[in-house]
């Protein structure tokens, strides 16, 4: 993830003071911090901010020039994002010394994760409806978590390519846009759900729509214009 200019120029200013103070600070009783430690701590904060259950991810914390000495903190280090910052594939954190020593590091760390992926065998153009013949499945490390990959093979008879793909690129869910499920006049089944109750009824599309969009709909025993989310069956859930 970019960060904006203005936090870039901060952190190259901060940078800058952290090596002018590393110097000054081994000087002291206490030792000098080490700097795994720093980078440990970087890691740590990242890894505590990461979903519930997700797997498969690598966290890295870049090196430390070898310059930097700082003095060695007595208490627990503290570490956190930089001030209007994301987390995302890159991100700088900065860790600190809370007590005893006052001096903060700011550390970048990169978020990678290996996941199972979808491959394109041969190049694809643009309108195309890809076949599970046309994709392999591999494991590959991605930047950033695992958001955005295609993983259903089901899903490409349902949505065409909008950007002619390379032999061997990764299908992305950007890639790909939906087809139109239902068409405007069709017939389709309006569902809405009632404290665990299910009521349908006959309706007809007012519009397209697309897997998972919300469109206007025509119930056709009342006459009455509702909106509903289509899915893959042709039916229309309809919140009361």
């Amino acid at each position: 993830m970019n960060l904006p200019s203005e936090t870039r120029h901060r952190l190259r200013c901060l940078a800058a003071v952290s090596l002018l103070i590393g110097p000054f600070s081994h000087a002291r009783a206490e030792g000098v911090q080490p700097l795994k430690s720093i980078r440990t701590a970087a890691e740590g904060f990242v890894r505590s901010q990461m979903p519930a259950g997700a797997a498969d991810i690598i966290i890295t914390a870049a090196e430390l020039d070898a310059r930097l000495r700082l003095e060695k903190c007595p208490q627990a280090l503290h570490a956190a994002l930089v001030s209007g910052a994301q987390l995302g594939a890159r991100m700088a954190v900065g860790v600190s010394c809370p007590q005893g020593a006052t001096w903060t590091v700011y550390v970048p760390v990169t978020i990678e994760s290996e996941i199972m992926v979808l491959v394109l065998r041969v190049p694809a153009p643009r309108g195309t409806h890809l076949k599970p013949s046309d994709v392999a499945t591999e494991k590959r490390r991605v930047s950033g978590l695992a958001v955005g990959f295609v993983t259903d093979l089901d899903a490409l008879a349902r949505n065409t390519l909008i950007r002619p793909l390379p032999a061997g690129a990764v299908l992305t869910t950007d890639a790909l846009l939906a087809d139109f499920i239902v068409k405007r006049g069709e017939a389709v089944t309006l569902l809405a759900s009632v404290s665990g109750i299910e009521v349908r009824a006959p309706g007809r599309a007012l519009s397209d729509g697309r897997d998972g969009a919300r469109i206007k709909v025509q119930n056709l025993g009342s006459l009455k214009v509702v909106e509903g989310v289509v899915d893959t069956t042709h039916v229309i859930h309809v919140t009361p």
